[in-house]
């Protein structure tokens, strides 16, 4: 298996300039970073919805996020994002309800690939709800672990979203 790299310079100047900064996102809510709200917005104005919920929930806009996924219930990718958000509200009971909603996701197989190597052994994203929620500000190791899965399972669903949102070359 080859390791998945993220590289934000495959998403543009103005998207690779706020990821240029790495972040380890809270398990819970975290605090929306006020100093890039402006980037972030113009450059959100530039993508597909998916995408771009993706983009507000990275720097803790939970709000921006959720008005996203919820315009389009039923959309599997911001369906995703919107079990995403509800994991880190942290509202565990509506997450798992959205990530029935989900389904099958290709991400999904791709964590279940790429989280052992950081020491989580992914099965399920219910099962990944229920990880966070038991070491969320508890256990110090642990939720350093769920922590980096989580950013993982990020990186993953946004370039997934980015891939999804490219227009397919030779179709007819």
């Amino acid at each position: 298996m080859t390791p998945f790299v993220f590289d934000p310079s495959a998403y543009g100047p103005a998207v690779a300039a706020l990821l240029a900064v790495d972040r380890l996102p809270d398990l819970g809510p975290g605090t929306p970073d006020e100093a890039r709200r402006a980037a972030i917005a113009t450059a959100a104005n530039e993508l597909p919805p998916a995408y771009a919920a993706g983009l507000w929930l990275r720097f803790d806009f939970l709000d921006e996020c959720h008005q996203i996924c919820q315009a389009d219930e039923g959309n599997p990718d911001r369906d995703f994002w919107h079990a995403v958000m509800h994991r880190r509200e942290p509202d565990a009971v509506n997450s798992k309800y959205w990530w029935r909603r989900v389904g099958p996701h290709p991400v999904v197989k791709q964590l279940r690939e790429h989280a052992p190597a950081l020491g989580y052994a992914y099965t399920t994203p219910e099962a990944f709800v229920d990880e966070c929620e038991r070491v969320r500000d508890w256990e110090i190791d642990a939720e350093t672990t769920a922590r980096r899965v989580q950013r993982l399972e990020w990186e993953l669903m946004f370039d997934h979203s980015h891939k999804a949102s490219r227009p397919l070359s030779g179709g007819g």
